[in-house]
Order: C-alpha cells, then sequence, then structure tokens
C-alpha cells in the first residue's frame, strides 16, 4: 500500500457526505499531491493560465451532470484529477456532481433544462454530436473558447473539422483520445504459445490476419472459452480501416461510407469469427464486468478504452490480471493487411459541452482550462505519468503503449458520428455493424442492400434539419 500512496498524502481536511436516491452513501475523500508536485504545478500554471485574482469562474461552483465523477476521489488508491486538483488549489474552484444513469442521461438532462435548473456542463463525445446539439441541448462555444489561443490551437482543426456545425464549434476540446484498444492477459498468450502482440506491433505484424487465428486457435465452446467479449468490439475492428460508416465531409455535410470495400473486408472478418464461435454468447459472461474471463484464460482479447483498466490495483488485478506481475498489456487494434499500411484507432474527443441554461459558463471555461494545462505541460504531464505508475502500477511499456495509442488517435482520427446521430439512423448504422455477428448472422453485401437506401434517406433529413437550424 506505501508504494502505491507514494505521490499522495492523505489530508483528511474535508470529507463530503453524498446520499442518492437508493444509493450507496459514498463520501470523497481530499487527496493532494506532495508538496513538491503541488509547487511544480502551480509554478506552471502561473506561467500558463489567468491571474487567480482576475480570472473569470474563479471562486465559484459549477454543476457537472453525469454518471460518473472523474474529479473527485472516493478511494485513497486512485489517482489525483490534476486538471480539477488546478481549478481547486489555484482559482478556489468546485465541482458539484449532478448524477444521473448512463441510460437515463439525456432524458434527466432535458427534465432540468425544461424545469429550469440545468447543470452547467457535461463531458462531449461522440454521441452527444450532431443531434443534441442540434436540438439545442448544448451552447456554441464560441464566445467561450477562442482556439486560435496558444492554449487551445493544438485541437482547432479537430474541432473545426469535427465538431462545428452551421460554423460554431461545440465543445470545448481538451484532448483526443484513443477510444478503443485491444487489451489482453500476458501470461495467457504465453500459456497458449501465441506470439506477443506487442512484439507483434513492434514488428509491424499486427494484422487482422494474425488477430484472426489466434482467436480461431484459442476459442472453444465445449470449453466455454471465447476469444472475443464485451460491448463493440465490432465497431473497433471496422474503425481500424480508416472509414467510419458515417462522415462529414469538407463541406460539412454528413455523407455515408458504405460502398467502401475496405469495409465489406473488415466485415468479413467479423462475420467469419462469429461464425467461427470467437465471440462470447453472453456479453461480458453475464456479469456486466469489463474484463470477465481475461485472467481466467477464458477470454483472449478485449476491445475496449483504456480507462476500463485503470483503477485501485486490487480491483482491476482481479478481473484483468496480475498488473504487478506485468500480466496486464495493450496495443492498438490490428491493422488491415492489404490497407495503406497505418493503424487506425477510433479518435474520441475529450473535453465538455455547456448545456443550455447553465449559470455559470465561466466556471466551466476556467476548469476546461486547467484541464487542457495537464494535457500539454510537461511538469503536470510528468507528474501524471508518476501517478499512474506509482499508483496503478503501469509499467513502462503500458506507458510506451498509451503515447503510441495518443498519437495514431490523433495523427489518424477515426471519429464515428453514428451513436450521436438522430435514432432512426444510429439504429440503422448499428444493425450494420452488428448485423454480421450473432444467431442471425448475415454478410456484409446482405447488410448493405437492406439498409444502404434508409442510410442514404435518414441522412438527407439529418442535413436537411442542420441547413434548418441555421435558418433560425
Amino acid at each position: 500500500m506505501a508504494k502505491r500512496i507514494t505521490a499522495l498524502v492523505l489530508a483528511a481536511l474535508m470529507v463530503f457526505a453524498l446520499v442518492g436516491c437508493g444509493k450507496k452513501t459514498r463520501e470523497i475523500i481530499k487527496l493532494t499531491l506532495s508538496t513538491e508536485d503541488s509547487e511544480a504545478i502551480l509554478a506552471a500554471a502561473g506561467i500558463m493560465l489567468p491571474d487567480a485574482e482576475t480570472a473569470a469562474g474563479a471562486n465559484s461552483t459549477v454543476k457537472f451532470h453525469h454518471w460518473v465523477d472523474g474529479f473527485h476521489n472516493y478511494s485513497e488508491d486512485e489517482i489525483v484529477n490534476t486538471g480539477y486538483w488546478t481549478f481547486s488549489e489555484k482559482y478556489n474552484g468546485e465541482v458539484e456532481w449532478v448524477e444521473t444513469t448512463y441510460g437515463s442521461r439525456f432524458d434527466d438532462l432535458a427534465a432540468l433544462i425544461t424545469a429550469g435548473t440545468a447543470p452547467d456542463f457535461t463531458t462531449c463525445s461522440v454521441s452527444t454530436f450532431p443531434d443534441k446539439c442540434m436540438k439545442g441541448v448544448f451552447v456554441p462555444v464560441t464566445d467561450y473558447i477562442d482556439y486560435t489561443d496558444p492554449l487551445w490551437a493544438g485541437n482547432a482543426e479537430f474541432v473545426q473539422r469535427y465538431f462545428t456545425m452551421n460554423g460554431e464549434p461545440y465543445i470545448i476540446c481538451t484532448d483526443v483520445k484513443a477510444q478503443d484498444v485491444c487489451a489482453y492477459n500476458r501470461r495467457v498468450i504465453e500459456e497458449w504459445g501465441f506470439d506477443d502482440p506487442q512484439e507483434l506491433f513492434m514488428n509491424d505484424e499486427w494484422t487482422w490476419d494474425v488477430f484472426y487465428q489466434m482467436c480461431v486457435d484459442f476459442s472453444d465452446p465445449d470449453e466455454n472459452r471465447y476469444a472475443l467479449d464485451g460491448w463493440s468490439w465490432q465497431a473497433a475492428l471496422v474503425n481500424s480501416t480508416g472509414v467510419t460508416l458515417i462522415a462529414i465531409d469538407e463541406d460539412g455535410k454528413f455523407i455515408h461510407n458504405l460502398d467502401d470495400p475496405s469495409l465489406e473486408a473488415v466485415q468479413t472478418v467479423i462475420y467469419d469469427l462469429n461464425k467461427n464461435n470467437c465471440r462470447c454468447p453472453n456479453i461480458m459472461r453475464g456479469t456486466e464486468q469489463d474484463g470477465a474471463g481475461i485472467k481466467e484464460g477464458l477470454c483472449l482479447f478485449w476491445l475496449r478504452e483504456k480507462w476500463a483498466f485503470t483503477g485501485p490495483v486490487d480491483d482491476i488485478s482481479a478481473v484483468w490480471g496480475d498488473i504487478a506481475n506485468n500480466e496486464l498489456m495493450f496495443v492498438p487494434i490490428p491493422r488491415n493487411p492489404n490497407g495503406d499500411g497505418n493503424y487506425y484507432l477510433a479518435g474520441q474527443p475529450v473535453g465538455y459541452h455547456i448545456v443550455q441554461g447553465a449559470e455559470n459558463p465561466e466556471g466551466v471555461v476556467l476548469l476546461s482550462m486547467c484541464e487542457r494545462f495537464k494535457i500539454i505541460d510537461p511538469t503536470v504531464i510528468d507528474i501524471d505519468v508518476k501517478q499512474l505508475k506509482e499508483i496503478y502500477l503501469w509499467n513502462q511499456d503500458m506507458l510506451d503503449m498509451n503515447d503510441t495509442c495518443q498519437k495514431i488517435a490523433k495523427d489518424f482520427p477515426v471519429v464515428n458520428f453514428s451513436s450521436g446521430c438522430p435514432a432512426q439512423l444510429n439504429t440503422a448504422v448499428n444493425n450494420l455493424v452488428n448485423g454480421t455477428t450473432g444467431t442471425n448472422a448475415k454478410t456484409w453485401a446482405q447488410l448493405k442492400e437492406s439498409y444502404v437506401d434508409s442510410v442514404q434517406y435518414y441522412i438527407e433529413e439529418l442535413n436537411a434539419a442542420i441547413e434548418e437550424s441555421a435558418a433560425g
């Protein structure tokens, strides 16, 4: 335990009890950084961020609507969010968590806005653009963020290309992250005599073909052993083509790419994986646990976001494998062996939406500046890396691979908008992506024939609605 909290000093200065309807009582534990790290961050913030005496939004509370609280700590063996820490320590700011659930988040938010009790902000994602922005749930950030400012300029092109509607940017983008990676247990890989995917990737041999053969060799329904499990592994493979089913063209119009041959190629791989019983028929083995079966050698690969294996060491090791013994590892999603030679990962925006009716947008902007600061300032980057090493026991291979995945996602962003599109279009796209798996699987050619006309119709509806919203 001492090793895991080297960088932290438990400051039992404030403990808040949070009681939700039907929820367990949770206590926010005020963790802070070492004196050395604290002074280093504040010194760097004094150069890059505005003065605390004059900054708009200082000495205020912002209301955060989300199903997870990513700002506060609820356990002593968690890392400190250095962006929120800076907002709190330098600007005397606070975040109030307005709790919701993933499934009810948009309905709950709409109810709060209608009642005149809107929260100030929520996270931005591909699930919120363009539909929720077009419908006025979130407001443009033009009046709040200057993407020509050096603090924000690094994300300006990304925002302009993917999250601007009718000439207005709709997100405060603090970073772009690799959405899904391929996680595995090294011990299990070695026991099966497979080449380590990390070595394959380093040798540029980590392709769909190699991945597919491993999955087929590993899977055996009679032994309850399936190579693949979890939500949306199909989408992660589709994104590895570098092509999305729904995209935005250079003129800002939504289009489809259903005729792209790389989509047929990857869907053929997915169809064959399904046909050869490589996917677990009960997602997460019915446990609702990310990583179920990985440690026990009943699941080989888990195509998931990296947050699924960031957390208290004992919890993560119990599911994914012994982190202290370097069992857990991840690599990019394998690439198309007949493609352009590049690896592609979905690029998810990191940052926030300002909610319609927000009472404290200035506070949201100031917090966002602190969150952006931690991404680009070398001092804070080093402290966050140290936290990953000392608190979550990430080894150097994991840290290096994290940097690699981040670079892929930023150099070749694959932004999949389908979940943020109107419901009928999103449903059609989901049916296409997942239609090559399941008990009634169809080939890509059959699926495309069934859905191409409706997809095109819904896209035309979407573009017309966006034009109409611009007209007023």
